[in-house]
């Protein structure tokens, strides 16, 4: 199928690289596994993203703006009713109970930045957006605190297989996030 105008290209083969990632990690990427996952051509993924890092940071940032997007929406971390660390520990919760696949995914695009230079402010941004999101119910220093928490106790669990523990999260979230008391 030829498409001479295909103004959602880019995004096709953002999302088809995601999914190679997903399926065969970053060591399966490559313009041609992309390509092919997206249904273009070859040459419009090199004329879209002239290297694999450049497909890489496109990757991450999609996957950013998605975890960002799950944040905002959540409806606990916008209820002052709601104590921040139960707040984030529902949150948690819910991206444990969606299966591990999806933060997978996201993780090892994140951590693909300790080898990929290219990759570092963009990892940088999930961090920070992270925080930024926390920051109204909090300040901003405990923010960062909770958010690299967050990341610690995530990658814990992903890392070891064992099971995602709620209480232990909320009892270190409340910890951080009531300045240690």
């Amino acid at each position: 199928m030829v498409r001479r105008y295909d103004p959602e290209r880019r995004e096709r083969i953002i999302e088809a690289a995601i999914r190679v990632v997903g399926a065969k990690g970053i060591a399966g990427l490559s313009h041609r596994t992309v390509a092919a996952e997206a249904d273009v051509p070859l040459g419009s993924t090199t004329y879209h993203f002239a290297s694999l890092d450049e497909l890489l940071v496109a990757a991450l940032r999609r996957c950013n703006e998605n975890f960002a997007e799950v944040v905002r929406e959540s409806p606990y971390l916008s209820d002052p009713a709601v104590p921040l660390a139960d707040a984030l520990t529902r949150m948690l919760e819910e991206w444990f109970a969606g299966g591990r696949g999806p933060m997978e995914l996201e993780y090892e695009l994140y951590l693909a930045a300790l080898r990929r230079p290219a990759l570092r402010p963009v990892a940088a941004e999930w961090a920070d957006a992270l925080a930024e999101l926390i920051a109204p119910r909090s300040d901003p220093g405990t923010a960062r605190a909770l958010a690299a928490l967050i990341d610690g106790i995530t990658l814990q669990a992903l890392l070891t297989g064992s099971d995602f523990d709620a209480e232990y999260a909320r009892r270190m979230l409340a910890r951080v996030a009531d300045g240690g008391r």
